[in-house]
């Protein structure tokens, strides 16, 4: 935890504003349920839980009431109760980025060390709330992508060609990690991510670079490390099916299983961890599907993409399936109004859009914009997101991709420590 210290700002960026009314605090005074000699004898330990208990953002901002709260942080006692007890807080991290071929092709342009420091700061949403705080990524080093998120770690891999460099990082802390370097070099491969509190596994899957100049999803490599003292570094697993294109730097993880989306046509690529073994799902209604992706929903997987079937008399909309306890069954679970439809397509104008999940919540971004859409599957919600006050423009004056992760924030990730 040392990548946090007094001199740092607070990882959270926030407003607070505080109106004075003087009736209220003459009535709040007088009130027998708020008089400090109650308070201020509260023990301790019922004060820690109430501080566990307290969203991210407010824990942050408490700490600035005395020295005992701030050192919490860094107490323990106090991180194992958070542990036990702090709710599961189910956010989105987007994080900004280029297009993915500027990644590819960096080394064919000269770019200044601002352009390179595009992961400098994320951006923490709050679907429950609907607001946004942003988050310091100063200590990742340039030259690093997102790839997946779990058990509030984040995950980067180097853009380089070559073998993938992988850090592991808790934003909330600071705290920095990095994996042994994979075995086969890759140019960009599809990465997955799981953490329990007692074990580490990552999964990294295609873009084999069988020549400088070409590439082919060939292979897989697994990390696997865990508290009992078993650990596999980089163990080569089972071969990708063949002539699989695999979504680049995207996988899902239910349920024991990675999941990421193959094109050409459309299917699921799906990889049991326990029976080292790929194997291929049909997409439904894989022919007139655009912009596919997969997310994790409440323990399932659900695969959102636009239906566009010109040629039938069956209109345009943006539909949701889930994938069935068999396994090669999907059943629509839901379709976006259309009218809410006609005006996503607008916006969208073709460019695309990505989708993240994460419990009840399914966000949809727009390519290249600061639009999207966030969808509550508990109660057939749907509402366009506010736009992220703390997202600009590129120094060209583009503007830039935001990188959906699920995210859970977490102030102690002790599994981490394996690493060491």
């Amino acid at each position: 935890m040392d990548g946090f210290n007094a001199s740092m700002s607070l990882p959270f960026s926030y407003t607070l504003s505080i109106t004075s009314n003087s009736s209220w605090t003459t009535s709040t005074h007088m009130n027998p349920w708020m008089d400090v000699r109650i308070w201020s004898k509260l023990p301790e330990r019922l004060l820690d839980r109430v501080i566990a208990l307290l969203p991210p953002p407010a824990f942050f901002r408490a700490r600035s009431v005395c020295k005992r709260w701030y050192g919490l942080l860094f107490c323990s006692n106090f991180l194992e109760l958070c542990m036990q007890i702090s709710p599961c807080h189910r956010w989105f991290l987007f994080l900004k980025n280029k297009p993915l071929k500027s990644y590819i092709y960096r080394a064919n342009n000269t770019t200044s060390g601002a352009n390179s420091r595009t992961n400098c700061e994320g951006y923490l949403f709050d679907p429950y709330d609907i607001s946004w705080y942003r988050l310091s990524f100063t200590l990742v080093p340039s030259g690093f992508y997102p790839a997946s998120s779990s058990g509030g770690l984040v995950c980067f891999f180097s853009d380089e060609a070559g073998t993938k460099n992988i850090i592991l990082f808790n934003p909330l802390v600071g705290s920095l990690s990095q994996l042994p370097p994979t075995l086969r070099p890759r140019l960009f491969p599809s990465i997955g991510l799981t953490v329990s509190p007692t074990s580490i596994d990552v999964t990294v899957a295609g873009d084999d670079m069988i020549s400088p100049y070409a590439v082919k999803n060939l292979t897989t490599e697994s990390f696997h490390i865990d508290a009992g003292g078993f650990y596999s570094i980089w163990g080569a697993t089972s071969s990708l099916p063949r002539l699989c294109s695999l979504e680049s730097g995207r996988m899902i993880y239910v349920d024991g299983k990675f999941y990421c989306m193959n094109y050409s046509p459309f299917s699921v690529l799906a990889y049991d961890m326990a029976a080292n073994k790929w194997f291929k799902i049909q997409a439904p209604m894989r022919r007139f599907l655009r912009s596919p992706g997969l997310v994790e929903s409440r323990g399932k997987l659900v695969l959102v993409a636009a239906v566009e079937k010109t040629k039938l008399n069956v209109p345009k909309s943006l539909r949701l399936w889930g994938l069935q306890d068999c396994g090669t069954t999907w059943v629509e679970i839901e379709r976006m109004p259309l009218q809410l439809y006609m005006q996503f397509a607008q916006l969208e104008g073709g460019k695309g859009f990505d989708s993240v999940g994460h419990g009840e919540f399914i966000v949809i971004m727009i390519r290249g914009t600061d639009k999207g859409l966030l969808f509550d599957i508990c109660r057939k919600r749907w509402q366009w997101i506010p736009a992220c006050p703390y997202l600009g423009c590129d120094n060209d004056g583009e503007g830039v991709e935001l990188r959906g992760l699920a995210y859970e924030p977490r102030l102690a990730t002790p599994v981490i420590s394996l690493l060491s």
